[in-house]
């Protein structure tokens, strides 16, 4: 069986939490005698069959964007040709531009959608894409949520409940680099010995700012890891705010975050709106054996961190709330300890790779 993903970027030139969920998919799919490919839009041009780990992903000029949605001219052949090849197409939404690729290319194929999240930023945009938007979904084959409490608290998923299945997200700990003892002592050296840690994209929906301000109150160290297009924007806040307990990393490989995951005290994930549907950097966190704080907001990130067993869920925008959160658990190292057992537990329980993959691989046996 060919499997084609399409999404509008993948790895190695970004590293979100989509893009790890493909990969895993990709890889983990592999023993059940499915072959997977990816199309994706880059600036770097177009190239087919560059080898990532041991599938190949295909890129296609991206030419523009509006809105954070990227178009590309060359996709459309790239898509019908590669799309011919396979035996079912692997949607992740939201990306409009898909939408509008699938019905061009007048796709026969079986079709999947996973659904990573709601439209909540562009509310303007979404009036006009609505139509096309249903349509779409109406025409794919199946929709797949990564948690019960986003098909219960997603409009749009209701109107489509027939034909939504609910599988969760998982992780394999053995594609993620074992660090160094040298890296370890590096970022030990750096950080100190007790810090809190966020990984993530620094975008609109994370709540950064509520975590810096909850920095400046409790003066623990925190470090950020990753990049995004608020970056200068933090940090000016946290300059206005005059912290020098918060350590804004950058982007960095995958061998650093392995690192700082094994040495952090605790992962906080402030994400306080909905367009954060799961929160696979909070999962991360749960498969290191660290305890979470995370807001409720209707999505997987309660389905992943259990308020009181997993690690503390508080209410969005409340930086207080999430000072508050980080002393209970910073004070109390008993209490973290033990809920970064239960985090761990949990998500090899819930979130293993082979539940996903073997979940998947029903699910495109079943519409082939």
């Amino acid at each position: 069986m060919k499997v084609l993903h399409f999404f509008k970027t993948y790895y190695p030139e970004t590293l979100g939490g989509i893009e790890q969920v493909i990969f895993q998919l990709a890889e983990g799919c592999i023993k059940y005698g499915i072959q997977s490919e990816v199309l994706y839009l880059s600036q770097g041009g177009s190239a087919r069959g560059v080898k990532v780990a041991n599938h190949l992903s295909h890129r296609s000029k991206l030419d523009f964007q509006i809105a954070s949605t990227g178009f590309s001219i060359s996709a459309f052949k790239d898509f019908a040709q590669l799309a011919e090849e396979a035996d079912l197409i692997h949607y992740h939404f939201p990306w409009p531009y898909m939408d509008i690729v699938h019905f061009a290319s007048r796709v026969k194929k079986p079709t999947v959608v996973t659904y990573h999240s709601d439209i909540v930023k562009q509310r303007v945009l979404l009036k006009f894409y609505q139509p096309l938007m249903r349509r779409f979904l109406n025409d794919v084959d199946s929709i797949v949520a990564s948690s019960p409490n986003y098909v219960e608290s997603s409009s749009v998923l209701k109107a489509f409940k027939s034909k939504v299945s609910v599988i969760p997200f998982g992780l394999d700990k053995g594609t993620y680099p074992e660090p160094s003892a040298e890296k370890l002592k590096y970022w030990r050296s750096q950080l100190g010995e007790r810090f809190f840690l966020f990984v993530g994209a620094l975008r609109y929906y994370k709540g950064l700012n509520f975590l810096l301000d909850a920095a400046q109150e409790t003066k623990y160290p925190v470090a950020i890891l990753g990049a995004g297009p608020l970056e200068f924007e933090l940090k000016e806040h946290a300059r206005r705010l005059g912290i020098n307990n918060v350590y804004f990393l950058g982007g960095l490989p995958d061998d650093d975050k392995c690192a700082l995951l094994n040495l952090c005290y605790a992962l906080v994930f402030p994400s306080h709106l909905r367009s954060e549907a799961f929160g696979i950097s909070l999962l991360e966190g749960a498969m290191y054996g660290k305890p979470m704080i995370s807001c409720e907001i209707g999505t997987g990130t309660t389905y992943i961190n259990i308020s009181d067993e997993t690690g503390l869920v508080i209410s969005p925008h409340d930086s207080e709330a999430l000072a508050e959160a980080m002393r209970t658990l910073w004070e109390n190292p008993t209490l973290a300890e033990n809920m970064g057992r239960s985090a761990a537990a949990r998500c090899e329980k819930v979130f293993s790779v082979d539940s996903m993959v073997s979940s998947y691989a029903d699910l495109y046996r079943s519409l082939l």
